[in-house]
């Protein structure tokens, strides 16, 4: 089995890649790289490799794991994986090669639905049409402000089955955003003790953009140093909604706490 997620939104987590580095201000209180760092110390050996002090941090260099690529292949019973929860799939220094095989994998494993998010989504777009896009793959981008919004443009340009957007941590408004072809937008506030504010009025906004444009919305966290004491309710509601052919397939919120099958 995977490792059990503690993220509301999927089941599960696969990481043939570990490590990153920076590249826009939603990185900055970046929390896998925390978790890099005592996973280290504790000697897990995926972070033994130590990234660049200016843009990575200590066991979180980029590097990927040939002997975590055939492990979903292990899980007989469908599962929601969230794909490199610790990296990003299409950092440059992941091989286009490794890439593939990657999404090989997937594609081989058809019971399973897998969820991949980048920040890199030029390079996404640049490496879409040498990719097969099986109909269990969902493809996102996260979006921590306007200034970022041009990533949706890359992400409309992939023939993924499921669109979505990460906007988490949500450090602005994303006023009149363009939602078209997309299916699904999951917000949340920053985590951690040096978690920047999240207005309530951004998510009340991103919430009715939904709404309006026929987006399933998923409300993760309000974010702050103990981000569950606030609870994940807007407006006295929890919005938990999932794209149409998940909820199909017979997932949904409660399914994430079942006991294994």
């Amino acid at each position: 089995m995977a490792d059990r997620s503690g993220i509301e939104w999927t089941e599960v987590t696969w990481n043939p890649t570990t490590g990153c580095d920076k590249t826009s201000p939603g990185c900055d209180n970046c929390y896998a790289m925390t978790l890099a760092k005592r996973l280290r110390a504790m000697g897990q050996a995926k972070y033994q490799n130590d990234g660049d002090p200016r843009t990575s941090g200590p066991g979180f260099a980029l590097t990927t794991h040939e002997g975590t690529l055939e492990a979903p292949r292990r899980w007989r019973s469908p599962r929601l994986i969230f794909v490199n929860s610790m990296s990003d799939l299409f950092h440059p220094e992941v091989p286009l090669g490794f890439i593939q095989r990657v999404f090989e994998v997937m594609a081989e494993t058809p019971q399973h639905t897998y969820q991949v998010l980048t920040k890199r989504s030029k390079r996404l777009a640049a490496v879409a049409d040498d990719l097969h896009w099986p109909s269990n793959v969902w493809m996102g981008v996260s979006v921590e402000s306007r200034r970022y919004a041009f990533r949706l443009d890359h992400l409309r340009s992939v023939n993924a089955t499921v669109r979505f957007v990460s906007a988490e941590p949500l450090l602005g408004p994303l006023s009149d955003l363009d939602l078209s072809d997309i299916d699904w937008l999951i917000a949340g506030g920053e985590s951690g003790p040096n978690a920047r504010p999240m207005e309530e009025a951004w998510v009340r906004d991103l919430r009715d953009q939904c709404g309006e444009a026929g987006v399933a919305f998923f409300f993760k966290q309000w974010g702050g140093r103990t981000p569950k004491a606030r609870g994940r309710t807007l407006d006295g509601t929890l919005h938990d909604q999932m794209p149409a052919s998940l909820v199909a397939w017979g997932f949904g919120p409660a399914h994430f706490w079942a006991e294994d099958r």
